[in-house]
């Protein structure tokens, strides 16, 4: 088995030389371990809560993977694996397959923590799950600073979508350590003349504070940036200024007045370092460039614009229109004067995609934080995630055209 990105920790780990943790339950003559705290998780992970302890296999079952070991310290039966870097338990399929980790990077104010939390209620939400034929769900002990995996996700949930309220600006991480949202997405992979097998991908996704990506530095210590398999590129139109001569924002609407090439710069430049990319060549992780607050642009753009019409939502990424929605972005940043945004691109990714979201359908109130009195109504949120997971090195979603 190749090297995978521990989830929880971003560090490549031998995916068929997985830890164990103890049960707690012992044998016949010894009581089983009682949890404590662990210095490795709390160092990687930012975990601070106690743990049984974990092991390492026995010398001689390292040869080949297994499932099962006994606890050296109270002989207790255990199969739930872990880490070996930073302790965390890890779910039961995890290191059988690459599993595809999705990093999202964007400055102050481009609205990450919104992005993120319809991103991951679409990821819940039964229409995923019965386009792709997907088992999806949230996985791990402990996610976004919070005990329960999906504790994160139904507070921030409830906070937007029934008390219609926007974020605080999110905190900066602590000694450069958030805990990230982990989602298990098994789909059924068919081969021809043989019967299908079941796969099993994992996604992490990481809010970061602007602030922990506001200097060259700050994108530097953020490990999962280099580790991700793929890349969300959240961008502000507000932040350009050919964008925002063409709106009537109000002064609480612009969260920052920083250069978006800075921003993506600052990406371009941890990446060749984390990564050891020369200068003579081009980033191969591939970046979905999303747009988000687009739905202050419908106005302008019309009802007939295409990037206005509601693609169908079948069951494959549709290649042939994502490659129109690229176009059409395309032309709205040469318009908007961000065309060195696209020549930086081109001249240090190999693979890149520009994309048209909106996280809540339509403009909020600025000034009181508060959802338009409509309620949430997503607008190809899932879209950048899609075409990340269709592409031939993933796999994990089918595409056509």
């Amino acid at each position: 088995m190749a090297e995978v990105a521990c989830p929880f920790c971003y560090q490549r780990i031998d995916g068929s030389a997985l830890w164990f943790q103890c049960l707690g339950k012992g044998d016949a003559d010894r009581r089983g371990c009682e949890p404590g705290p662990d210095t490795a998780r709390r160092n990687m992970t930012g975990f601070t809560e106690t743990m049984r302890p974990v092991f390492p296999p026995p010398r001689h079952q390292r040869l080949r993977p297994v499932r099962v070991a006994w606890c050296p310290a109270c002989g207790g039966r255990t199969g739930i694996r872990a880490c070996p870097s930073c302790h965390t338990p890890v779910p039961p399929n995890f290191g059988e397959t690459a599993s595809p980790m999705i990093a999202m990077f964007g400055g102050k104010g481009t609205g990450k923590t919104v992005y993120l939390t319809v991103l991951a209620h679409e990821l819940r939400s039964s229409d995923l799950r019965r386009r792709f034929a997907a088992d999806i769900r949230m996985t791990g002990d402990g996610q976004g600073g919070f005990k329960s995996p999906l504790e994160w996700l139904e507070q921030n949930v409830d906070r937007m979508f029934t008390e219609h309220k926007l974020f605080e600006a999110t905190a900066a991480a602590v000694n450069g350590r958030q805990n990230p949202l982990v989602f298990e997405w098994r789909g059924e992979h068919r081969r021809w003349g043989r019967a299908p097998v079941y796969r099993t991908s994992y996604l992490s996704f990481h809010d970061t504070a602007g602030e922990d990506v506001g200097t060259l530095s700050g994108a530097n210590d953020l490990e999962y940036v280099g580790a991700a398999d793929g890349l969300i590129l959240l961008l502000d139109p507000f932040m350009l200024p050919g964008a925002r001569e063409k709106l009537r924002l109000p002064p609480s609407a612009i969260r920052s007045t920083e250069d978006t090439i800075a921003v993506v710069d600052r990406l371009t430049q941890s990446l060749r370092a984390s990564n050891g990319v020369r200068g003579s060549e081009r980033i191969s992780k591939p970046v979905a460039v999303a747009f988000a607050k687009m739905d202050a642009f419908y106005d302008k753009l019309g009802q007939d614009h295409p990037l206005r019409q509601e693609p169908p939502r079948g069951s494959a990424y549709d290649e042939q229109l994502g490659r129109a929605t690229h176009e059409q972005v395309a032309a709205l940043l040469r318009d908007w004067q961000g065309d060195d945004i696209e020549q930086h691109l081109r001249m240090n990714y190999k693979t890149f995609r520009y994309f048209f979201v909106s996280a809540l359908g339509a403009p909020p109130d600025y000034d009181n934080a508060l959802v338009e009195p409509g309620g949430v109504r997503p607008y190809r949120v899932d879209e950048p995630l899609l075409w990340l997971l269709s592409l031939p090195r993933f796999g994990v979603v089918p595409r056509q055209g």
